[in-house]
């Protein structure tokens, strides 16, 4: 796999204008150069941690964007990638960015085993350089990940902030299966789910 850095710019460039992504970088919301290296630093380690415990894909030219997907992970190792990630926020996510973090992912965690199934793949992050967006470099970034799920009889879930791509996921398979108002953003995001496909 390409070194992933080689993809972050465009996370970043692609996932600026999230809700989620403004408010962990808000302390830096004054110098838009630095809000995305911060953003590029995170997604760097967000891709890391999808290589180690799930799938981390990049299209053919990996300045073009990157897929990452967390899979159900033994309690150990949870409890290890968690603390590391920790101490990487607090490194790197300024005091209010931290705070958004924590407060953002406590409230979208209590609500999304209510509608996710035990098991169920994450896509956690997928985003597209702007300028190459609609050619289809999204969905074949997910496909071999979808198509591995779907030979294990695993469900996907994701959840997204940006209403532009519930149709996009809609056509993977996703449906949404929620949808809740986060109070620290003042946005609402979809949790939208997909059963493993099976062959006819």
């Amino acid at each position: 796999m390409p070194p992933p850095h080689l993809s972050t710019p465009a996370l970043a460039d692609a996932l600026i204008v999230d809700p989620f992504y403004l408010a962990i970088s808000v302390d830096f919301a004054h110098d838009m150069h630095q809000r995305k290296a911060v953003l590029a630093a995170y997604f760097g380690y967000s891709m890391g941690e999808a290589a180690r415990t799930g799938r981390c894909l990049v299209p053919d030219e990996p300045t073009l964007g990157a897929a990452a997907w967390l899979l159900p992970r033994a309690d150990d190792v949870d409890a290890t990638e968690s603390a590391a990630k920790s101490a990487f926020l607090a490194d790197t996510l300024g005091p209010r960015g931290l705070a958004n973090y924590e407060r953002i992912v406590a409230f979208m965690s209590a609500r999304a085993p209510t509608v996710v199934p035990a098991g169920a793949w994450y896509l956690s992050i997928l985003g597209i350089a702007p300028a190459a967006q609609r050619r289809g470099i999204g969905a074949r970034l997910l496909a071999p990940t979808l198509a591995e799920a779907d030979a294990a009889g695993a469900p996907c879930f994701l959840e997204t902030f940006t209403p532009p791509s519930v149709g996009f996921y809609e056509r993977l398979g996703f449906r949404s299966e929620a949808a809740h108002h986060e109070p620290m953003s003042g946005a609402q995001y979809l949790i939208m789910c997909r059963p493993p496909f099976k062959p006819l």
